[in-house]
């Protein structure tokens, strides 16, 4: 059965250039704003939309928790599209539910890899994520408890502290890529799991605020280390 894939955007040129983009991926139906989009949803249940999070009517956010608050829909990927440089955005849509986030211009490559993830497993995979040790600080200023990190994805990372950590539920990072013009990023995130050896502690990170700037860095970083890692195999 051919995936079928919902791209809800007001925006007629974004539109299009989506809907080409995943051409290969399924069958794709497109909608001009957000109250269509949902309407297309109950009516075609598909395997995975992709919102743009502003729209006039009914913005990328609101139809993300329409879908997950509807018990026929809930199970459907949303993808939010944000805004290029605005972090909030981000934010917004990771509290509205959103199962991936991208930022425009969208990156061809990024959009087929997140919806692919949705539609070709039995099974949802998480972000293709890859090993990076740098020192993360987490705290307002950097002027918190100093961490190393494990590994990053575009959707957050882990980082372990040589001290117990008693967290709370949100954190601000400081830390930079291992690039050696790599300028410092400072994200907010939620902390959604933690775990502790002895007087280790070891966190997992979910990016909040994080502008498009910050997240093109990452992904770039991302895809850049896993095609070094999958030509060295």
């Amino acid at each position: 059965m051919e995936r079928r894939i919902l791209v809800v955007d007001d925006n007629p040129m974004f539109r299009e250039l989506e809907a080409i983009f995943l051409a290969g991926s399924g069958e794709v139906i497109t909608a001009e704003s957000g109250s269509i989009g949902l309407e297309l949803a109950r009516r075609h249940r598909p395997h995975v939309m992709i919102v743009d999070l502003d729209m006039p009517d009914l913005a990328g956010d609101a139809v993300c928790r329409e879908v997950k608050n509807d018990p026929e829909l809930r199970d459907v990927p949303v993808v939010l599209i944000t805004n290029a440089d605005d972090a909030a955005d981000r934010e917004r849509s990771v509290r509205a539910g959103a199962d991936d986030v991208l930022t425009k211009p969208i990156n061809r490559i990024s959009l087929i890899q997140s919806v692919n993830r949705f539609i070709r497993y039995s099974e949802v995979r998480g972000l293709k994520r890859v090993p990076m040790v740098a020192p993360v600080k987490l705290g307002p200023d950097g002027t918190g408890i100093e961490g190393v990190s494990r590994d990053v994805s575009r959707g957050g990372m882990m980082v372990e502290f040589d001290a117990h950590f008693d967290s709370s539920s949100e954190v601000e990072l400081h830390f930079a890529l291992p690039e050696p013009a790599s300028a410092p990023l400072r994200p907010t995130a939620k902390v959604i799991w933690r775990r502790h050896e002895g007087s280790r502690s070891s966190i997992g990170l979910q990016f909040l605020s994080l502008d498009g700037t910050g997240a093109r860095q990452i992904d770039e970083f991302v895809y850049e280390r896993s095609a070094i890692a999958e030509s060295t195999r």
